[in-house]
């Protein structure tokens, strides 16, 4: 199990599987560039619990950006609609959690400013981009 927190403690997550996230998402929308957030996606409740006390920033009608209204640290976002199988899409910051453990994770690139499609990949893991 993975588990990632705010900077005060409040909001935290934990990814409930036996293996790591197969990439770190690195999006360059309009949001995703200014919070510098690097995601791991589930589903809520499934693989994915959070917990704790946040505020959203809605943006649209599909994403909802949660982030801790003490410390102001971007915890996950979460679909506002359920898909079609009545899940729930969810993705937490890994950036919260220890680098040590996701240090060798590769970055995946996504163009959630024009295109919407996964780039491919350029050989970069997490830890190159810590700094």
């Amino acid at each position: 199990m993975l588990e990632g927190s705010c900077h005060c403690g409040r909001v935290r997550w934990a990814w409930h599987h036996p293996v790591l996230p197969e990439g770190a998402t690195a999006c360059n929308c309009t949001v995703c560039r200014r919070y510098g957030t690097l995601w791991a996606y589930d589903h809520e409740g499934e693989g994915i619990t959070v917990s704790g006390p946040t505020r959203a920033y809605i943006r649209g009608d599909s994403v909802e950006f949660h982030f801790c209204p003490e410390c102001g640290c971007v915890a996950f976002w979460r679909g506002q609609q359920l898909q079609a199988d009545g899940r729930r899409r969810i993705a937490v910051n890994l950036r919260m959690t220890e680098p040590g453990p996701i240090a060798r994770i590769p970055i995946d690139h996504f163009d959630g400013l024009d295109t919407f499609d996964d780039l491919p990949r350029d050989g970069r893991c997490v830890a190159d981009v810590w700094f």
